[in-house]
């Protein structure tokens, strides 16, 4: 009998995200549908038609083709290539299964296995986006993309679908606001890449913004390290104080209620200013969204901390008392426009100074002024009293006003940003 070296497996691997990648290049419906039911029917039937052509017997002494695209009548071929494919999905099935969110999102192995052409589909878009081998993921990768990204947007797509349902057929359906709280560096930047991307190439528009877009401009910090004298948490951009609220409220106030075929340019900020310190960027280069939104990504590092006790945070450092006292406006200036939450949890604040170090490193490989390693450590040591004072509260009891039960995902990660909780 004919083996099937996995040369040939790969080979046929390969035309079948080839022909994925055709089908998605197409800006018609029936693409579309078929890039979402046929993934992994295809896969299979395009390692049958890979196969080398075979000449078996027929019976009577005679010899017939087999294999090779080239009109099967009978053979096993097929059949040991199909197992083989089984054997990989069923891999991929048992390593999603085995990813730490499958349990606490309630999916169960039956459920996964058949939604399985809508993670091969999601796996696919993602290699594409990070322009990663879909044939040689590392374990690291496999992780990120089908233990971390993947679950993460289906969570979001189960929460946009919920915030639609209590709407009426012929409503105007403002965005549903994700609110994705994380501290620096542990990669929500690149989450919130990944989930937009998700979105959009399933159809379904979306925004996103940070809470940093919205930091006062350069010389208005200046302003408030001259206010706040001594302050060392108010000398640069970072905590509650550095933002202009007045600019998140009309930002998202607006983005929330754009109509079809309206556009509005949104906010952002360049952090490469000034060596590093940043200043808000040029409204020319601001993107532009089109209306009505389906989702809209909101993400921040102090996204969801709320006003403790003073005694709770001048016991962590006297000069929070002042950020204690900012974060009274900020519930209405961002909070009470998210309808669910994502926060993503870490053990260790410490944790950001390496992380921000990588971000500041690979700011400078692009080309881009950014702080030393010296700049770094004073920069984020800015932000560590913040979060001694008001992480364990947020991963506590939540954001006010939240929906622990039904609208928030917290989601643990280690120093490498995997996901083990």
């Amino acid at each position: 009998m004919a083996t099937i070296s996995s040369s040939v497996v790969a080979s046929a691997v390969k035309q079948s995200i080839q022909k994925q990648s055709w089908i998605q290049s197409s800006s018609s419906p029936t693409a579309s549908l078929l890039t979402t039911s046929t993934s992994l029917s295809f896969l299979r039937k395009t390692v049958a038609l890979a196969t080398p052509p075979v000449r078996v017997a027929a019976g009577g002494g005679s010899s017939v083709l087999r294999g090779g695209g080239g009109g099967v009548l009978r053979s096993t071929v097929p059949n040991k290539s199909q197992s083989i494919v089984d054997s990989s999905a069923d891999d991929l099935l048992n390593f999603i299964c085995e990813g730490p969110l499958i349990p606490r999102l309630g999916y169960t192995v039956d459920e996964v296995s058949s939604d399985i052409d809508q993670w091969l589909q999601c796996g696919f878009h993602l290699c594409r986006l990070f322009d990663m081998s879909q044939l040689n993921l590392s374990i690291a990768q496999k992780a990120r993309i089908y233990h971390y990204y993947i679950p993460v947007f289906f969570w979001c797509q189960d929460q946009i679908r919920n915030h639609r349902s209590q709407f009426r057929d012929g409503d105007d359906i403002p965005p549903c606001v994700i609110g994705i709280s994380a501290p620096q560096g542990c990669g929500k930047t690149t989450l919130v890449f990944a989930l937009d991307y998700l979105f959009r190439r399933t159809g379904r528009s979306s925004a996103t913004l940070s809470i940093d877009d919205f930091y006062l401009k350069a010389e208005e910090q200046a302003t408030m390290r001259k206010q706040n004298p001594g302050n060392a948490l108010l000398e640069f951009r970072g905590n509650a104080g550095s933002h202009d609220l007045q600019l998140s409220i009309d930002t998202l106030s607006k983005l929330t209620k754009l109509k079809n075929g309206t556009k509005m340019a949104l906010p952002r900020y360049d952090k490469s200013a000034y060596k590093g310190r940043g200043d808000r960027a040029d409204p020319s280069t601001w993107p532009v969204v089109e209306g009505p939104l389906m989702v809209i990504l909101f993400e921040g590092w102090m996204l969801g901390f709320k006003p403790l006790p003073i005694e709770v945070v001048k016991a962590v450092d006297p000069q929070l008392a002042v950020i204690n006292k900012n974060l009274e406006t900020y519930y209405d200036a961002w909070d009470r426009f998210v309808d669910s939450w994502l926060i993503i949890k870490i053990k260790d604040p410490s944790c950001v100074y390496q992380w921000r170090l990588e971000a500041e490193l690979a700011m400078r490989a692009d080309g881009k002024p950014g702080m030393t390693d010296e700049e770094v450590v004073d920069f984020v040591s800015r932000y560590l009293p913040a979060y001694k004072a008001y992480l364990p509260v947020l991963y506590n009891e939540g954001p006010k006003g939240a929906d622990c039960k039904n609208h928030l995902l917290v989601v643990g990660i280690d120093e490498k940003r995997n996901p083990i909780s």
